[in-house]
């Protein structure tokens, strides 16, 4: 059902959307933007194997964890009074953390930095919800949104890069400042202040809840990942899904919950949060091959790789504005289904990569994998908050980015075991006798690069030829896993979301075309 034209964003929401989108950048880049600054923060700060890991890892875990509390406080205070709160935030988390003296102060202040990114992107997204009334004009913003929040990820290396060729470590965090400054000068007088008219209590119980839920599984599913099964990973796997448990119970008997039930329970909702966890899963789970390939297989620099890594995004800009277009022609859940195919063959191009093959070969599999993608995600995005009620869009967006953040963490931890014991199980028959440290040699591809410096040329060589070939085998069986996810999510796609957005039931149309009413 089309809006009135009365409705039709102008000038001044668009101009308000270009102004949130740079910290969402920023905030995307956040993930990333360490890759290259470790080294230099180590030799500097000296922090533990273990802190070093957190220092990378803080910032995500407190940003996944606290998605759902800052949509529901959205809809609650304000979504601009909380983006300024976020920015207030993030800004001076980011001078905190330019100058930490020691890694235990740079770890906090990570933490620190994840909140206020937990409080700008649900509501930068929210903001959409409110600002674009028009299906169409809303189609376009959420297409902006999710291509600047995809690409700030890989961005990060590269901006990271650049400026430790000039500057110190800290930088990386400053370059933060100038968009801040400009969303507290430009925001009051662009975006109109939007929360729920009714005025409902925040349930604290509700937010820690959900809090230690979702960092405890995310904990868990990571540190898997990292280490295969363990006790504790496995003991914080349970517990979080155990407080999800209560969580979920609350919100069924609580009058003012924290997320809407029964919003999750329509396809028009449900679904597109079920497809976005599908493609973030193997979206991140082939991101952390893909990266090593570049670097350890190819011989690339970091920097060069980070570089190269952003080709596919020529993908994107040409598919997601596409996928759009075309969801105005026909049904949009025939458009997921083909994003979702499209990145399916792009994957299945990926499983054909060897040691040998060309630059270009894989990064042409990557981009129409990754073009695909976020063609089906960008749908996903405009049908989930079109179907979300004004009042309640930045619980709804908070719950959008909490499925794609679980679908990452099991996408690495799923596609990361499978690449790892493919690589083990070649390495077993594939490694020349006597070679020292043979157990790290099995285990990574890492430990065999640092083991093969130690060794003589010709033996170092055949350690790295067979290591090579191991890993790329390991990435090639991964893409087919991620080649048949993205084959369910396409045909999950076109059949349970099919017709949903084209007609609404009376009863959801109100909500779906009327102006939000600013506070």
């Amino acid at each position: 059902m089309e809006n009135t034209p009365r409705h039709r964003a102008g000038r001044k929401e668009w101009t308000a959307l270009a102004v949130l989108m740079l910290p969402l950048a920023l905030v995307s880049m956040d993930v990333s933007v360490l890759y290259f600054a470790i080294p230099y923060i180590s030799q500097d700060l000296q922090p533990s194997a273990t802190q070093q890991l957190w220092i990378l890892d803080m910032y995500g875990f407190v940003l996944a964890g606290l998605l759902i509390t800052m949509g529901a406080l959205g809809d609650r205070i304000g979504r601009r009074s909380l983006v300024l709160a976020g920015a207030a935030l993030f800004g001076a988390a980011s001078v905190a953390a330019a100058y930490a003296h020691t890694a235990e102060l740079l770890i906090g202040v990570r933490a620190l930095l994840g909140v206020g990114g937990a409080a700008l992107i649900p509501s930068t997204l929210a903001l959409i919800r409110n600002l674009f009334h028009d299906d169409k004009q809303r189609g376009k913003a959420v297409t902006l949104w999710t291509a600047v929040m995809t690409t700030g990820i890989s961005l990060g290396p590269v901006v990271s890069g650049l400026l430790l060729e000039h500057f110190w470590w800290g930088s990386v965090f400053l370059i933060n400042l100038p968009a801040m400054v400009l969303l507290f000068v430009l925001v009051p007088f662009l975006v109109p202040e939007f929360k729920s008219p009714k005025g409902e209590p925040f349930d604290l119980l509700s937010a820690l809840l959900s809090l230690s839920a979702v960092l405890l599984v995310t904990y868990g599913i990571k540190e898997w990942a990292r280490h295969g099964y363990e006790p504790v990973p496995a003991v914080a796997i349970s517990s979080g899904v155990v407080l999800g448990f209560v969580f979920v119970r609350r919100q069924q008997r609580l009058p003012h919950p924290l997320i809407d039930l029964g919003l999750l329970g329509r396809r028009t909702f449900g679904g597109p949060v079920v497809a976005n966890l599908l493609a973030m899963f193997a979206t991140v789970g082939m991101a952390v091959f893909f990266t090593q390939y570049l670097q350890s297989v190819l011989g690339l620099s970091p920097f060069d790789a980070a570089l190269w890594s952003l080709v596919p995004a020529a993908g994107v800009a040409i598919m997601a504005p596409a996928g759009a277009a075309l969801a105005q022609r026909m049904d949009r859940a025939y458009v997921m289904g083909g994003g979702f195919l499209l990145s399916a063959c792009g994957f299945l191009w990926l499983a054909q990569v060897r040691t040998d093959s060309a630059l270009s070969f894989t990064l042409v599999g990557a981009s129409v994998y990754a073009g695909g993608l976020v063609a089906a995600m960008t749908l996903a995005n405009e049908l989930a908050l079109g179907a979300a009620p004004p009042d309640r869009a930045g619980s709804a967006a908070a719950v959008l980015e909490s499925g794609q953040e679980l679908g990452g963490a099991l996408g690495m931890a799923i596609l990361g075991t499978i690449g790892a014991a493919v690589y083990s199980r070649d390495m077993a028959g594939a490694l020349p006798s006597g070679v020292p440290q043979a157990e790290a040699v099995r285990e990574t591809l890492g430990g065999a690069t640092a083991a093969a410096a130690q060794l003589p040329y010709g033996t170092a060589e055949a350690v790295l030829v067979a290591a090579r070939g191991a890993f790329t085998h390991g990435m090639s069986i991964a893409a087919v896993g991620a080649a048949v996810v993205m084959a369910g999510a396409g045909l999950f796609s076109c059949t349970w979301l099919r017709g949903a957005g084209r007609t609404r039931r009376p009863a959801e149309a109100p909500a779906d075309s009327r102006p939000a009413t600013p506070a």
